[in-house]
């Protein structure tokens, strides 16, 4: 290929990166938010955010990536750049898939921890910062690993909206060259090596998250009450 055209896929990779990243924090917002949302004890909370992880989960996101660019505009009146609608888009739906990840490993934590903090008179957010979060989050690092890995191969749907990403430009190059095999080939590759550097990257936050599991200052002080507590029997004051 000659310069210019390797420039124009230099381009597409960078644009595929930064939806990668923007996707993605908004998709980690929305998995917390929700998946804390519907372990909620008011029945209510719990039934709005599984409406929402169920429309989302059960739509299809190159649909909504339509919805979201052309849909719309026409019903607010605000048309978004192709960025910030494939980063809204994904962002939603996968945050949705996103949310059943952190409701089942929130779930999974001992009962007897949460009610160790309730007879230290913790608050509920005390609870789920201090005991509940700390032992969870490690756990959803794989899962999450995954998630994050189809949220880059979804990144490739942005291209229907005329978005300069991987897929769009490499697309591009092909009509330009007519040579499908050798481009495709090289598409196929840079996918690979970004989501091997995730992965990379992913499996060592969950090995720093696993070591330092009760080594947080906070963490330490709430697991040493709690072991105190279920000792004694007696509670400790509130935080």
């Amino acid at each position: 290929m000659t310069p210019g055209l390797w420039e124009l896929v230099l381009k597409g990779v960078w644009t595929t990166v930064q939806l990668l990243v923007f996707s993605a924090l908004l998709a980690a917002a929305v998995s917390f938010a929700v998946g804390i949302a519907r372990t909620h004890r008011l029945w209510i909370v719990r039934f709005v955010a599984g409406f929402y992880t169920e429309v989302f989960r059960g739509t299809s996101a190159l649909v909504m990536i339509f919805w979201v660019y052309f849909v719309l505009p026409l019903v607010t009146g605000w048309q978004l750049v192709p960025m910030w609608a494939g980063t809204l888009a994904l962002g939603l739906t996968y945050g949705a898939y996103g949310s059943e990840i952190v409701r089942g490993a929130l779930n999974a934590v001992d009962p007897a921890q949460k009610e160790g903090g309730t007879a230290l008179s913790f608050t509920p957010w005390q609870r789920l910062r201090l005991i509940v979060l700390p032992q969870a989050v490690p756990e959803m690092i794989p899962s999450f690993c995954n998630l994050l890995i189809e949220l880059l191969k979804g990144t490739a749907l942005v291209s229907v909206m005329g978005m300069g990403d991987l897929t769009f430009s490499a697309n591009l190059v092909r009509l330009a060259l007519q040579q499908s095999a050798q481009i495709y080939t090289y598409v196929l590759l840079i996918y690979f090596a970004i989501a091997f550097v995730l992965t990379r990257l992913m499996r060592a936050l969950e090995i720093r998250l696993k070591a330092g599991v009760g080594k947080d200052p906070g963490t330490e002080w709430a697991a040493r009450e709690l072991k105190r507590a279920q000792t004694t029997g007696v509670g400790g004051g509130g935080v």
